[in-house]
């Protein structure tokens, strides 16, 4: 038998609440072994989506499928899925070995099975010794520990993780993000993730889905999504992009110009020519990272570009700043390291972009 590719699919699947439609026709793959994140603001249907994975919403129309198996009308408990939440849902009258446990007594595993493969969950996320308390014993990181080995402790097909870090304090989530990349590599099970955080999402996919309104907006590799936008929603949900209408003209060599509509000529590459079919009318997005301030005007390449500003404003944001630049009446954003001070309000200065951080969308639809 051919080795299995997908772990989940989804093939035209729609779900309608009366007249109002919160997925459209949704087609996408989850591989195996692949950690899968959707990403997109509230309502866009990402929670929706992974519930109807669950079994805990219906689906209207289209299929549902876990390895090789249409499971449109199984219900949750026989699709073999682990299920993290937001709150962990933890039982509070139960001890931590029974919460996880829990899953492996309504299999019938019998009892030496359980404690073995309990003490393995336990050992997995890094809490050996907290079997016998009880979870208002335990901080909120252990608690969320807890509810991914009461998961992972059933050895299911998929894993599913709807915002499970977004109750956690800052440090603890960028540690808890850590653990769940190395948990779900060391399990080698695949994961979809939920999450309105880019940089949660960009530091632990595989796979990025941004979804808007119901559709997929994008999806592929977090560094392929992030530096090739294929919409200005997606430009500008990831990261901090300069976003300006604009028209192209006739390349010369590897560059071309770009005339931004407050008169500023940038450089972008050929290959951006081709991703917009060479239609005059475009958006030039520039990555808010991906200019340099300096206040030396000589261009840092031959097919960088120079534009003089002034800074409005400045976030000093510890090892970065981030600042507010008026340059000829456009407003900027650009984001840049420290090495001791940022420049200040007021001054004056030179943005520094390379032709190949100009990236260029279709001008008119999005």
């Amino acid at each position: 038998m051919a080795e299995r590719q997908h772990a989940v699919e989804l093939r035209n699947v729609v779900k309608r609440y009366g007249e109002f439609t919160a997925v459209k026709k949704m087609d996408l793959t989850v591989p195996e072994n692949s950690f899968v994140t959707f990403l997109g603001p509230s309502g866009c249907g990402k929670t929706t989506t992974l519930r109807m994975i669950a079994g805990l919403t219906d689906i209207t129309e289209g299929d549902l499928v876990i390895r090789d198996r249409r499971v449109n009308d199984l219900p949750i408990h026989k699709r073999n899925l682990g299920l993290v939440f937001q709150n962990y849902a933890l039982f509070p009258h139960k001890t931590i070995f029974d919460n996880i446990a829990f899953g492996l007594k309504y299999r019938n595993v019998n009892k030496a099975d359980i404690a073995q493969k309990v003490k393995s969950a336990l050992d997995l996320v890094q809490l050996p010794h907290v079997a016998d308390r009880y979870p208002n014993q335990l901080s909120g990181g252990q608690q969320q520990r807890i509810a991914l080995a009461r998961a992972i402790v059933i050895e299911p097909d998929v894993l599913l993780l709807d915002e499970p870090l977004s109750a956690l304090d800052a440090n603890l989530r960028e540690e808890m993000r850590v653990e769940l990349k190395r948990i779900q590599r060391e399990l080698g099970v695949a994961t979809i993730f939920v999450t309105h955080d880019q940089s949660e999402a960009l530091a632990m996919s595989d796979k990025l889905v941004v979804m808007k309104d119901g559709i997929v907006e994008q999806e592929g590799q977090p560094e392929d999504v992030y530096n090739n936008p294929s919409s200005a929603f997606v430009a500008d949900f990831l990261g901090h992009s300069n976003i300006f209408a604009g028209t192209l003209a006739e390349p010369s060599g590897e560059t071309a110009p770009v005339q931004l509509e407050g008169g500023t000529t940038l450089k972008t590459t050929i290959h951006q020519i081709e991703r917009v079919n060479r239609q005059q009318n475009i958006r030039a997005v520039i990555r808010a990272e991906k200019i340099m301030v300096s206040t030396n005007q000589n261009p840092t390449s031959n097919d960088s570009t120079s534009i003089p500003g002034r800074i409005k404003t400045v976030d000093y944001l510890g090892q970065m700043a981030r600042y507010f630049i008026t340059a000829e009446g456009q407003d900027w954003q650009v984001i840049n390291p420290i090495d001791q001070h940022p420049f200040g309000e007021g001054a004056d200065i030179f943005m520094h972009i390379p032709a190949r951080n100009c990236v260029l969308l279709p001008g008119h639809h999005d």
